[in-house]
């Protein structure tokens, strides 16, 4: 008895629920009414991964590959891997008038990233309310635009899947031909909706309710502020280089007005902190460009939230303790608050384990794809973050590739968030002992 609770710990849970929604995916993606022509088991199994993961790299293209089926399918995936299977379930338990239990909440307080299981219930519902609201005023907006284009019922279901699809920062479009969102780099209601969406899901859950309570900056948690300071800075720092960069390339904003160059970049930026949407073309981006993007996609989101990377904060901390260190400060305080130095040996140890899951994966991925390395590199920390922005290279993996991509899309939405917790855990548990204290030199 005791070896099973040692097994399923809740962050164990978290991996087999999601490994099992993709599963259940995969199987669903593979059934002859979910494709025109076919599809093969592993790339079902990678589109249920993408899907789930929230991620968007595609090998074969949603909008022409899959039938209405398949796509409703892909959205649902989407809908519950954003989410969050246990924020899903416990909906259902709320639904049915099922008791949460103490285990389940321990495993809800791990997939939502909270300090305590006190109010997780009322979190969720919170959850979902936002998700509702902002999901179905995004389709309201787009239904403008889709119901012209494509009649009332596609165009219905069009603006529902974009608008899923962006505020739970998937990438997935029905655009079709691999475009995604780049015949409406001119279009400012689309690309300006579907930008709030992935922007605003990519806060958090926990900053939006503390947003919805507090009103004001200066009431708000630590954490919010973070979030909410990281996120703008690198927002304004992304487009700001990707202007630069790219003001003269005449295969992306080269040709357009400063206006919809300044709209252009803010997206590009925006959308390469795990969203995958793209109104520029990725392959036609400048090198300076796409290793700015390398580090913007590595950071991706914050914690809570659709999006994936290391997260705003787990960056945000590092950041903070060098501006200490460079002031000799022995303590890392921001905004009058000091920083446990637990929380700066978390954020190390998730930085320091995913670039070495990167470096891994990247390096056989140079044997075994016929691909520059800067396409690899971009293509698997694309996967890492779950970002979905890719130079092409999805369609033309091998197997083994394909294969190698899934894994570290899995790895990169369950991966830091378990490896957080399961650390936060142990450190809880204080040794017996401590050894003595010797100093050795760095740098």
């Amino acid at each position: 008895m005791v070896r099973q609770n040692v097994s399923f710990t809740p962050a164990r849970v978290l991996v087999l629920g999601f490994a099992a929604l993709i599963i259940i995916g995969a199987v669903l993606l593979i059934l002859p009414i979910s494709t025109y022509k076919g599809i093969s088991l592993i790339d079902a199994f990678f589109t249920a991964t993408s899907a789930v993961c929230v991620t968007g790299l595609v090998v074969v293209d949603t909008g022409t590959f899959f039938t209405r089926f398949g796509q409703t399918v892909i959205l649902m995936l989407i809908q519950v891997g954003g989410l969050g299977f246990m924020t899903a379930g416990t909906i259902i338990f709320i639904i049915l008038g099922k008791k949460i239990n103490l285990k389940e909440r321990l495993v809800i307080q791990e997939a939502l990233n909270q300090f305590s299981i006190a109010g997780l219930v009322g979190l969720i519902k919170k959850i979902v309310l936002f998700t509702l609201i902002l999901e179905g005023i995004g389709a309201l907006f787009l239904s403008y635009r889709f119901i012209p284009m494509f009649g009332w019922a596609e165009g219905i279901y069009y603006s529902i899947f974009h608008a899923v699809s962006a505020f739970c920062n998937a990438g997935f479009d029905l655009m079709g031909n691999y475009q995604s969102l780049t015949g409406f780099a001119e279009d400012y209601l689309v690309s300006g909706v579907i930008m709030f969406l992935f922007i605003v899901g990519g806060l958090g859950f926990t900053v939006l309710a503390d947003i919805y309570e507090k009103r004001k900056f200066k009431c708000l948690s630590l954490h919010s502020k973070i979030v909410l300071t990281a996120s703008l800075l690198m927002l304004l720092v992304g487009t700001f280089l990707v202007f630069t960069f790219e003001y003269s390339n005449p295969s992306t904003l080269g040709e357009q007005g400063l206006i919809q160059k300044i709209a252009n970049s803010f997206f590009t930026a925006s959308t390469s902190r795990t969203a995958g949407f793209n109104v520029l073309p990725t392959d036609s981006l400048m090198d300076p460009t796409l290793y700015f993007l390398l580090v913007l996609m590595f950071i991706g989101a914050s914690p809570a939230s659709t999006g994936g990377g290391v997260k705003t904060t787990t960056f945000s901390v590092l950041i903070i303790a060098v501006i200490s260190i460079i002031r000799g400060q022995e303590d890392i305080s921001v905004f009058r608050r000091r920083l446990p130095y637990y929380v700066l040996n978390k954020s190390l140890s998730i930085i320091v384990i995913s670039i070495f899951i990167i470096f891994l994966i990247s390096i056989i991925l140079t044997i075994s794809e016929n691909a520059g390395f800067l396409g690899i590199l971009f293509e698997t920390v694309s996967a890492f973050g779950t970002v979905g922005l890719s130079k092409g290279l999805t369609s033309d993996l091998s197997n083994v590739g394909r294969l190698l991509i899934t894994i570290i899309m899995f790895t990169g939405r369950v991966g830091p968030l378990t490896l957080t917790l399961a650390l936060a855990h142990r450190l809880k548990k204080k040794a017996p002992f401590r050894y003595p204290e010797e100093r050795i030199l760095i740098g």
